[in-house]
């Protein structure tokens, strides 16, 4: 029999690449101080953040026939490419868990579920409530478009017709041009209180034509992310969680979540060009100030080798040609 991949236990949960970090066994989550110490946050939403509804659409329009990557907020996108429109860990609920529970959006999704353009291709990275939404699964308008999963999640997508489940470094191809690859994160999966990691979560490499557009997963930082530069690398796009890391006073930070100087420091692992900020912005899931990440991704890009343009930050609605992403005619 085969010897199974170093991420399958056993039991059969799952666990991050060799060398990764560990959480601590002295971390305790304290529900009731985070909520006291959320409450102290303000959520006041700056005008810049978002773009009005109307341009959205009207942008969306605008740029139909062309390639380009839009973000509808949170880790949510839409990526068009030539035929093909991806969306990415959808979520169009109010908040971010079962039922009414669960952290509230404060800024709204770019545009309503029912108004996205014809979906060919539903990318989902694991089952956290704020990635795995399902309202939006059971009332997303295109039940035909092709589903891409990490292991056991299939079972949440009975209503559509192509759902593919794949474990770490499986590849699909989509069509001539197009080519998405599930590779390793360093994270976890959860959703109820008996079922930790018996779900798999990963990063998608989207290869389109000669471009690469890396879509973490939720992450925190991890040896494995070198590996990966060397063996998948120069990405032209590396699209990273800059948001949720700080938990003070009851820890540092979480190790399942980039800061976004580690989100930079993965993109240079990564060889990317071009580094695109996600996964801020929307929910209070942690306790830094919402606006805070996109101030430290801008400032530290040139520790880690980016010029500051090249370290990207979108407004919620905020749709870019690809070529004016990546510079190429």
């Amino acid at each position: 029999m085969a010897e199974k991949p170093y991420h399958h236990l056993p039991d059969g949960t799952f666990r991050n690449p060799e060398g990764s970090p560990v959480r601590a066994n002295d971390i305790k989550f304290s529900y009731r101080t985070f909520i006291k110490e959320k409450k102290k946050i303000d959520i006041t939403v700056p005008k810049d953040h978002v773009i009005d509804k109307k341009t959205v659409k009207e942008n969306l329009d605008k740029f139909k026939d062309d390639d380009y990557i839009a973000w509808i907020g949170h880790a949510t996108f839409l990526i068009k490419l030539g035929e093909t429109t991806i969306i990415t860990d959808p979520v169009f609920s109010k908040n971010a868990g079962p039922l009414i529970f669960g952290p509230k959006r404060y800024v709204e999704p770019a545009i309503q579920l029912k108004e996205i353009p014809k979906t060919d291709v539903f990318l989902l990275t694991h089952n956290h409530y704020d990635h795995q939404d399902m309202s939006t699964i059971r009332k997303f308008p295109y039940k035909d478009a092709k589903v891409l999963l990490p292991l056991k999640l299939g079972k949440y997508f009975r209503k559509f017709k192509d759902v593919n489940e794949m474990d770490w470094y499986d590849e699909i191809q989509i069509n001539k041009d197009l080519k998405i690859t599930l590779l390793p994160a360093v994270h976890w999966s959860k959703r109820s209180l008996t079922d930790t990691n018996k779900t798999l979560w990963g990063n998608f490499l989207i290869e389109y034509k000669n471009k690469k557009i890396f879509f973490a997963c939720d992450t925190g930082y991890g040896n494995i992310y070198k590996d990966l530069g060397q063996e998948y690398g120069p990405m032209d796009l590396s699209m990273i969680n800059i948001g949720a890391y700080d938990f003070r006073p009851m820890f540092d930070k979480s190790i399942y979540h980039t800061t976004p100087e580690e989100a930079l420091n993965i993109a240079k692992d990564l060889k990317s060009k071009k580094v695109l900020g996600t996964h801020w912005g929307t929910f209070v899931l942690s306790l830094e100030p919402i606006m805070e990440p996109r101030m430290r991704f801008k400032d530290s890009a040139e520790k880690f080798g980016f010029n500051k343009e090249d370290a990207i930050i979108f407004k919620i609605g905020e749709i870019s040609p690809l070529k004016k992403l990546l510079n190429y005619n």
